[in-house]
């Protein structure tokens, strides 16, 4: 079992090429969105135009799904386990050979 030298360094220790490539394909969409929403925000401003505010709000919704979505997967407790950054499960009894009172033939 191997221990992260910090999560920093854990969390970018990224299995596969192809993993480390969509994480920072997504860190770009997400800063091109943000760049996105805050020129049209400008252009609202400029123009005093409510509609062009409310392109930049979505938008700028668009970049906080995306980046939320980004850490949802990039932080699974399915890719920490495999990671070993979560402690192994610990061996104990099955529920399956408990039988409970209303478990019983009706």
């Amino acid at each position: 079992m191997r221990s992260p030298a910090s999560p920093v360094i854990a969390f970018l220790d990224l299995p596969s090429p192809l993993d480390t490539a969509a994480a920072l394909a997504m860190v770009a969409a997400v800063v091109a969105l943000v760049a996105w929403a805050l020129q049209l925000m400008q252009a609202a401003s400029d123009r005093k135009e409510f509609s062009l505010m409310l392109a930049g709000c979505m938008v700028c919704s668009a970049a906080v799904g995306l980046a939320t979505v980004m850490v949802l997967t990039l932080t699974g407790p399915d890719r920490l386990a495999s990671r070993t950054m979560l402690p192994p499960p610990e061996s104990g009894v099955s529920l399956d050979s408990i039988v409970l009172p209303w478990d019983g033939q009706l």
